[in-house]
């Protein structure tokens, strides 16, 4: 009978050990598992935080470009490699198919921001700018007088200003903004 307790014992002991040892791999398999979601959590959060800084650095492409369409005095030339006085091909997402490369470009940060303006008119040399180009009419109030000639509101010109950023681990983000001059 003494003999027979001491198998048993023996025998109880290696099925322990084994439910042990599959209880530590599942738990192994957990682990690793939740690591591996964890991972991708932080790859998701940074692409976003690269996104988010490269939209912010766009402001100053765009406040910059604003400057310089304020400056102009000539809008019927062309400016080297940022502005052209008509609209430009674009592909189909609706940003011009220009030389990015060779636009002016300012360093932000760890982003690289380049930008390009057009104006929207459909001819280099406006004679008709209500026919040729988008305007933006400012509405005046009107004379009650009757007979009174009814007078056109004044216009000023629009152009539209695309910035393109290049950030870390191949960020691109593309900014339009149409504005006003005059």
């Amino acid at each position: 009978m003494l003999k027979l307790r001491r198998l048993k014992r023996r025998a109880e002991r290696g099925v322990t050990m084994l439910v042990v040892l599959i209880l530590l791999t599942v738990m192994l398999l957990g682990g690793l598992a939740l690591a591996r979601m964890t991972e991708a959590g932080t790859l998701a959060g940074g692409n976003v935080a690269f996104h988010e800084s490269a939209v912010q650095a766009s402001e100053i492409g765009l406040n910059t470009a604003f400057a310089r369409v304020n400056a102009l005095t000539n809008e019927e030339m062309s400016a080297t490699n940022w502005y052209s006085p008509v609209q430009l091909a674009k592909d189909a997402n609706g940003v011009p198919t220009v030389e990015w490369s060779a636009a002016p470009s300012i360093t932000v940060g760890a982003n690289t921001v380049r930008y390009v303006v057009e104006r929207a008119c459909t001819a280099a040399h406006v004679d008709y700018p209500l026919r040729e180009c988008l305007v933006k009419q400012i509405p005046q109030p009107k004379s009650r007088v009757a007979g009174a000639e009814e007078l056109d509101p004044p216009n000023s010109k629009q152009f539209r200003i695309t910035v393109r950023v290049e950030g870390p681990k191949g960020t691109v983000v593309v900014v339009q903004s149409l504005v006003t001059k005059g």
